[in-house]
């Protein structure tokens, strides 16, 4: 790795969805992020960002909270200021959960669904849940690092079928091949 190549430092993931149908539950979609210790980066999470928490150091936030898509642009926004994350964490794995009530929903049933993920102005990937169209909630990316080595991403949704209280503790489990 050469000097001058300082990995990623501050992140914004955002998501974006239009309100539900008139007469239709609202439809409500939550970023949440995990960080993992160096010595189990495939373990616990240390602790998780979501809407109603935040990280302890202040470097993760959620800036913007959307109950049912009526928002202008991205609904939901969250920033990890990686460059000030301690050195002690190698992993944050970012997610996304649909609240399941008061209706059961999969990303199937969200109108126009969007992630876009962006270091200042430079776009890193966009999806559009339709790879995860079954799942309840999806990991949308992973950040990692070796040591107090700069920041990498890894971009791509895996979904998640099942209740979305248990994706907190199982999205950052290290996928089989």
């Amino acid at each position: 790795m050469d000097g001058l190549n300082k990995g990623l430092r501050k992140v914004e993931i955002a998501v974006r969805w239009d309100p539900s149908p008139a007469g239709q539950p609202s439809t409500d979609l939550d970023l949440v992020a995990a960080t993992y210790l160096a010595d189990d980066p495939h373990g616990d999470p240390a602790y998780v960002v979501h809407f109603d928490s935040r990280s302890p150091d202040g470097t993760i936030t959620l800036n913007r909270d959307s109950k049912d898509g009526q928002g202008f642009g991205y609904d939901e926004v969250m920033t990890l200021e990686l460059d000030r994350l301690d050195v002690r964490y190698a992993r944050v794995v970012v997610g996304v959960v649909i609240q399941q009530h008061p209706a059961e929903r999969t990303f199937v049933s969200v109108s126009n669904p969007g992630l876009r993920i962006r270091e200042g102005y430079t776009v890193l990937t966009e999806d559009d849940f339709g790879s995860v169209l079954g799942a309840t909630a999806a990991t949308v990316a992973e950040f990692a690092r070796e040591g107090s080595g700069p920041w990498n991403f890894r971009a791509g949704l895996r979904g998640f079928e099942g209740d979305p209280v248990d994706f907190t503790t199982t999205m950052g489990a290290a996928q089989r091949p």
